[in-house]
């Protein structure tokens, strides 16, 4: 990695111990950025914390558990004692159920919604004083290929997603003229732990018939993409949900 394009900007990643969303911290890292990674476990925090530091990066972690209001201010407390934050990655989300969208108990309903769609709302409306002050402010959400041509083990978690697109949209809107861009990554199949349930056992081999590509993506397949949205590179994009997904159907 020979980028420089993120030196002096910080940047939080959410749910950034694993996964997805710990490519996309060790990518910012990486570009030059300090990143503040998060997770609602603290053995999480600190493993994630020792193995980017160990590789150099200029990383800080901490316990956030971003349903819970005193979680996200001391999310943003914590960034505004390192100078401020220029990124915001809202990766966090869960999914307690699997099957379609109208078999969804009420109780997995709320939950979705409560951390996919009003967390994610929340982080952007409450980094606002932050992303104001800085002079290259990027939203960027994680949502899913889902939200645009649902999966039906999938159901709910899906229509979670497409709330985010939508978010995006009018948010984008709203903070053009501060300069601020809001965009998504929308991911395909992307092989991780939270994914599981679609690239293993018997959903493999149909999940995989339906990337061109023939494989499922891995999370440094998703993180360049974060980064070049982070960037200058990026800074006449807003109001966009960008799809990786290896050539899979992404029409609503």
């Amino acid at each position: 990695m020979s980028l420089n394009r993120l030196v002096g900007r910080i940047a939080i990643v959410t749910a950034s111990t694993d996964g997805i969303g710990f490519a996309i911290a060790e990518r910012l890292a990486k570009e030059g950025a300090k990143v503040i990674i998060s997770s609602r476990k603290a053995q999480n925090v600190e493993d994630a914390t020792k193995k980017l530091t160990k590789d150099g990066l200029n990383v800080h972690g901490l316990v956030c558990h971003v349903a819970k209001a005193e979680d996200r201010k001391r999310l943003f407390a914590e960034a505004e004692k390192h100078g401020g934050l220029d990124i915001l990655v809202s990766n966090a989300a869960v999914n307690p159920e699997v099957g379609g969208v109208l078999d969804c108990s009420e109780t997995s309903w709320d939950k979705i919604f409560d951390v996919n769609v009003k967390s994610s709302y929340l982080l952007a409306k409450e980094a606002l004083p932050l992303l104001r002050e800085s002079k290259a402010g990027r939203i960027i959400f994680i949502s899913s290929i889902g939200g645009l041509q649902p999966f039906n083990l999938l159901g709910a978690y899906s229509v979670s997603k497409t709330a985010l697109l939508g978010l995006v949209k009018a948010a984008a809107i709203q903070l053009a003229p501060e300069n601020i861009t809001v965009n998504s990554i929308c991911p395909g199949i992307i092989e991780t732990k939270f994914a599981s349930a679609i690239t293993t056992g018997p959903a493999k081999d149909f999940s995989l018939s339906q990337i061109p590509l023939g494989r499922f993506g891995r999370p440094h397949d998703v993180s360049g993409s974060v980064a070049f949205l982070a960037s200058d590179d990026g800074s006449f994009v807003t109001g966009e949900n960008l799809v990786v997904a290896g050539g899979m159907s992404s029409r609503l």
